[in-house]
């Protein structure tokens, strides 16, 4: 496979072709795919720094790991389910560590784009914020659960393998996510869906994108490392 045919090449093309020992391959399915890994990550992780490693993580993870897929599934559930195993490792770090309450209102600061802070209107912000909040006191693996279905339009069947449980317990999951949640909201007005976006579907914030490394250790277009950063709409 010459560099002119990989944007024609179908995802699973493309990592027969890094295991195969193209140098361009893998770079090829980081461009297609970063973008809603850096969405899910940073939804799931609330924290960019935190997001950005664990992409990045799952890069590496899936840039090494490549020769034992097997094609059980789509090459986007297999990264997927590899960036949220990543985030849920970091998150239960993070909870094991922490000593005192995160200050959420500089962290949820931080997922909010410059330029859409100053465009979106004030009450959109406030019920995107409150949202944010709520979804980050949720546990780790109900609020992967949620994100994947209620933010990122997963269809259950599809989150489930994403996350390698069974459907029911996705549902369970979300169900209880949303229960959760109820209280923490229920001084919103109704518009707050609409508003927020929970629920509106895949692709629901289109253009989230991670950053290139300011200074990639190899600056070969295959390596996943280059990934890291601290940019990206959510």
């Amino acid at each position: 496979m010459d560099d002119a045919a990989l944007g024609d090449s179908s995802d699973q093309d493309l990592l027969s072709a890094h295991v195969a020992g193209h140098p361009h391959a893998f770079g090829e399915l980081v461009r297609r795919h970063r973008d809603r890994l850096w969405a899910v990550a940073l939804r799931t992780l609330g924290d960019r720094e935190e997001a950005a490693d664990a992409v990045q993580d799952a890069l590496v993870s899936a840039f090494r790991a490549a020769h034992t897929f097997r094609g059980q599934s789509a090459v986007t559930t297999w990264l997927h389910r590899i960036t949220v195993n990543a985030c849920l490792d970091r998150a239960r770090k993070a909870a094991s560590r922490r000593t005192s309450p995160m200050d959420d209102t500089e962290r949820l600061e931080q997922l909010l784009e410059p330029h859409e802070s100053a465009e979106a209107p004030a009450e959109r912000k406030d019920l995107h914020r409150e949202l944010l909040a709520a979804l980050a006191k949720l546990p780790a693996e109900q609020r992967a659960a949620l994100v994947l279905v209620d933010m990122q339009g997963y269809p259950v069947a599809e989150a489930a393998a994403v996350l390698g449980v069974p459907t029911g317990t996705v549902k369970s999951r979300c169900a209880r996510g949303r229960a959760r949640l109820l209280p923490m909201l229920t001084h919103l007005r109704g518009a707050t869906r609409d508003n927020t976006g929970l629920g509106r579907g895949r692709n629901r914030t289109p253009g989230a994108s991670v950053p290139p490394a300011s200074e990639p250790r190899d600056p070969g277009p295959n390596d996943p490392a280059g990934v890291k950063g601290g940019g990206g709409r959510a």
